[in-house]
């Protein structure tokens, strides 16, 4: 249901089923955080987008 594979939380050894539920509740969907960053990538103008290859040590303070 929320992207995750079935038995993700409620199958952990020692979780009861309200903490599960509450984790559940807390956590991000990740389908909709993949579209929100979709969405604002295409709303990013070009020159302020860092290459795909990129990595936070690679650039220039």
């Amino acid at each position: 249901m929320m992207g995750l594979p079935e038995g993700w939380v409620v199958d952990t050894p020692g979780i009861t089923r309200p903490a599960a539920l509450k984790a559940l509740g807390n956590g991000v969907v990740r389908q909709q955080a993949a579209a929100a960053l979709r969405l604002l990538w295409d709303r990013m103008p070009t020159e302020a987008r860092l290459p795909a290859t990129a990595t936070s040590t690679s650039v220039a303070a």
